[in-house]
């Protein structure tokens, strides 16, 4: 009689087990969300906040260099954004009056920007030149660009018929005034540097370094200016078909390198909670009865919340498409971030994982989980170290 009561209490406990797993969800159930586990991870240094301000290209870029550092053991640093934003659009103000402003004087800037500044002017500690003067905590430069912008119109569109030699240094004092002064020198660690001598010191070759883009518009395996209007400089990337693009970034991840990219994030599927995908948006035309009655009166925000909500079959991106998007303006150069890792969906699709420079107050804490369809598609160009890239695609480069 014992022997039957325990015998039916393990029958009972077994039942309830069963149900309780069964009320689980599994991990290739979908309608949870987003069920990441990372695959690759690459060391990055501390999420940022540009906060209210158009220097992504700093942050991404020197968040690459940051990385860099990490991965040679030359130890972690926190360099500064503003000290490249400062002699960049200096630089940027020369150019365009030279131009008599028949060119483009925004707050942009490509990663060239970055490599340039630090090829010739140096880089300085965070500590040495912090960028923010107005008692504030995190960039606000709304004033600054209206105010900059205006003084450098004048100048450059002001009918002038010859300009002073001082001109430069009034434009010099406005971001003296809201980023600080670029220092000639400054002390770190108990040894004093000049900009250029700490760079010297960090040991980066930016000759190490190449931008790497896809369009179809020139010869692949060739180098070309990618026309967009913050690349100023007119700076060179070489151009591989998209599966290649594709190919050198997972490679780079595989091998320990992160990779600066810049890309499009203005789509329904980029989102402000660290999802980056490509959904079909035409699913609601195979929808049937209720369902498509309820999709087609959701508004644009519910629409993109249901396309981006957990994992949905995404668009195949094609080479044609690419090109077809950047030609119509439809992918512009709106954004740079660092990718530093890989990581799988509870379906098993790969994601990259995203350093992005807009805080650590998202789902995420500051990273993007982006798919490879959206980097196929909206991606303008990478910067990345030159042995990150696979020997059969580095032999096709000229």
């Amino acid at each position: 009689m014992q022997r039957n009561i325990i015998t039916l209490l393990l029958a009972v406990i077994f039942a309830h087990t069963a149900i309780a797993q069964d009320s689980i969800p599994t991990r290739n159930d979908s309608t949870n969300g987003f069920i990441f586990t990372t695959v690759k991870e690459n060391p990055i240094t501390c999420i940022k906040n540009q906060n209210r301000s158009s220097t992504c290209w700093s942050f991404s870029s020197l968040a690459l260099f940051e990385s860099e550092l990490l991965r040679l053991n030359k130890g972690e640093y926190d360099l500064s954004e503003m000290f490249v934003v400062h002699h960049t659009m200096i630089d940027r103000a020369q150019y365009y009056v030279r131009l008599h402003g028949d060119n483009s004087f925004t707050p942009g800037g490509s990663f060239y920007d970055v490599i340039y500044c630090l090829k010739n002017y140096g880089i300085v500690p965070q500590s040495a030149m912090p960028g923010i003067m107005y008692g504030d905590t995190l960039p606000i430069h709304n004033e600054l660009d209206a105010v900059a912008g205006a003084y450098v119109n004048a100048i450059a569109k002001g009918h002038l018929k010859k300009l002073t030699p001082i001109w430069k240094k009034g434009l010099s004092a406005i971001y003296d005034t809201y980023l600080g002064i670029c220092p000639d020198s400054f002390n770190y660690n108990n040894t004093t540097y000049t900009p250029l001598s700490f760079a010297t010191m960090l040991g980066l070759n930016m000759n190490d370094y190449i931008s790497i883009t896809s369009f179809t518009h020139h010869p692949f395996y060739a180098q070309f200016a990618i026309e967009i209007q913050d690349n100023w400089r007119l700076a060179e990337s070489y151009n591989v078909p998209i599966d290649e693009l594709i190919a050198i970034i997972d490679n780079a991840v595989n091998k320990g390198y992160t990779i600066a990219w810049g890309a499009d994030v203005s789509e329904t599927g980029f989102t402000r909670q660290g999802i980056g995908v490509m959904p079909d948006a035409d699913k609601g035309a195979e929808l049937t009865g209720s369902d498509m009655a309820r999709w087609t009166g959701l508004s644009k925000e519910d629409k993109k919340k249901e396309l981006t909500e957990k994992p949905l079959p995404e668009m195949e991106i094609t080479q044609e498409m690419r090109q077809e998007s950047f030609d119509n303006w439809e992918t512009t150069d709106d954004h740079g971030m660092l990718i530093y890792g890989i990581a799988k969906d509870q379906n098993g699709k790969e994601y990259y994982m995203v350093k992005n420079s807009w805080g650590t107050n998202n789902k995420y804490k500051g990273t993007w989980y982006i798919s490879k369809a959206f980097v196929a598609y909206k991606t303008i160009n990478i910067l990345l170290h030159k042995d990150a890239i696979p020997k059969a695609i580095s032999n096709k480069l000229q």
